[in-house]
């Protein structure tokens, strides 16, 4: 018996060995289909491929599933701006904010300025002074909002509201801190980098994601572990990550106003994905323009809730129902909020998203031109392209600035005059407004209307409902801001369309062919 044991124990070893050894469980290395050498093998030149996998969803963001919309009016244009004229768009898929940047997430953006920009420095002054919210948006000439002026952004009982008085370019800064500060707790969480070196970041020597993968940014090394799957061409481990890893997420940015509108109304509670037995395809089961960023019962353009058991005449948006009413009568507060709301307060879309319309208007990418629709292209339009490239100095290297940014330039015209998809690097007022178009904005004297002007959506605390469509737009300059004005970030979507793991295009059951 003993001997029958030591035979079974033998056997084992020697499998396990075998195992270990490259036998008879070993996997198979990924070939290229294009040259037959293996990936990931240092004996075969040890190029290294990230296997394949679904992009997730950043902190805080949700997946808008792109798709075809009618992008526009919805309704009698009453201001007679006829500036959101009806236009077919297809958004690609991305991500974006379940919710508006609130006053406390900012001050967690302020606060880190002042641990990395620390006040004592004169120098430093300039940055945490462009940063901070314009807190005299509240004031007004015929209104006592001091209370507001003092403590809306600081006092704890309005951590969960929209951050307010932020200008475009303040949010755009936002949105490029928190792309750094995610990737970089990324890499602190995968102990790629040691959380250690936190505390010697200062002045210009701070860690963004571009100056890091750039090689600018020298990180204190973490300790991965044997769970470290990256390797160097030479099989050694590697802790220096790149973008071919599929670790760091893409930049946070401001949505673009195609995909900002397309995800306020949510169709995706109107288009769900058939079942098989249905044996048809949904994309078609869009049948009416909703009005408002909610479906509630098929009541497209209701204001109200009025779902059976629930209190009839609870509002689904923050908003100004008529003259003077901004909030209902006492003991029945029809929209519960004298001013803004918290920012995850009344009746999501069919994406999950709050707050689509109402509480504040949101800052979107887009430059305002009053006829985008009949300029923009019909996948992922946009208007406010300004192409930048690395700067290099005199021996060809990328440098950082003061604050720790990889330094970019202006693509020339020069640059781009030979190429055929475009002929310029400024392109903001390509065909509105540039020497091939009849248009001209005269700033100041005929228009308000200028290439630092900014689109803004969804109607706010202190709008009419006409402002709550998402096909509704108005426009400020890039540099001002408003009580009534916050932000939402996004990001884009990496891969396929659907997510959670399905693959791009269509694929069929392959057919042996006859010979």
């Amino acid at each position: 018996m003993q001997v029958k044991n030591f035979v079974i124990l033998l056997s084992a070893a020697v499998l396990l060995g075998s195992c270990k050894n490259g036998g008879l469980f070993k996997k198979k290395p990924a070939k290229s289909d294009v040259t037959g050498w293996n990936y990931n093998d240092k004996n075969m030149g040890g190029y290294q491929v990230a296997k394949a996998k679904d992009q997730k969803a950043g902190p805080g963001l949700v997946f808008v599933q792109g798709g075809t919309f009618t992008m526009g009016q919805t309704e009698e244009d009453i201001m007679g701006d006829w500036n959101n004229i009806p236009r077919r768009v297809t958004v690609p898929s991305f991500f974006i904010d379940k919710t508006e940047v609130a006053n406390v997430h900012y001050r967690e953006y302020m606060h880190w300025l002042n641990r990395i920009f620390p006040s004592d420095d004169p120098a430093n002054m300039k940055i945490l002074d462009a940063a901070l919210p314009d807190t005299l948006v509240w004031r007004s000439e015929l209104s006592y909002n001091e209370p507001l002026v003092e403590y809306y952004f600081r006092h704890p009982g309005f951590n969960e509201y929209p951050v307010v008085g932020v200008s475009w370019r303040q949010a755009w800064d936002f949105c490029q801190w928190r792309t750094d500060r995610v990737n970089e707790v990324a890499l602190i969480e995968k102990k790629f980098i040691a959380k250690q070196g936190l505390n010697s970041q200062q002045q210009e020597n701070n860690f963004t994601t571009k100056s890091y993968l750039l090689g600018l940014y020298q990180a204190q090394p973490g300790k991965p572990g044997k769970k470290n799957t990256l390797k160097t061409p030479q099989g050694t481990p590697r802790t220096q990550i790149t973008m071919e890893d599929g670790i760091l997420s893409p930049d946070y940015r401001l949505p673009f106003e195609a995909e900002w509108e397309y995800a306020a109304y949510g169709y995706v509670n109107q288009n769900p994905r058939p079942s098989k037995k249905e044996g048809k395809r949904g994309e078609e089961l869009v049948s009416n323009k909703q009005v408002y960023p909610w479906m509630q019962n098929a009541n497209y353009s209701g204001l109200r809730e009025t779902k059976h058991g629930s209190w009839h005449g609870q509002f689904l948006a923050n908003f100004k129902r008529g003259s003077g009413d901004n909030a209902g009568v006492a003991g029945g507060l029809n929209d519960d909020a004298i001013y803004t709301a918290p920012v995850n307060s009344f009746y999501p879309n069919g994406f999950g998203i709050y707050n689509m319309a109402g509480n504040v208007s949101e800052w979107v990418a887009d430059v305002y031109r009053q006829g985008s629709s009949l300029d923009v292209d019909d996948v992922s339009a946009f208007r406010g392209n300004k192409f930048m490239k690395l700067y290099k100095n005199d021996s060809g290297e990328a440098e950082i600035d003061s604050t720790g940014r990889v330094k970019m330039v202006a693509v020339t015209d020069e640059e781009s005059r030979s190429r055929r998809n475009y002929q310029r690097g400024n392109v903001i007022n390509h065909l509105d407004g540039d020497t091939l178009s009849d248009a001209s904005y005269g700033y100041g004297k005929t228009t308000l209307v200028s290439d630092e002007s900014r689109v803004y959506k969804g109607g706010s605390w202190n709008d009419r409902a006409y402002y709550l469509s998402p096909g509704t737009r108005r426009y400020m300059e890039e540099y001002k801001a408003s009580s009534q004005i916050g932000f939402r970030c996004a990001m884009d979507r990496m891969g396929s369309p659907e997510g959670s793991g399905r693959k791009a295009g269509n694929y069929f059951n392959k057919k042996k062919q006859k010979r």
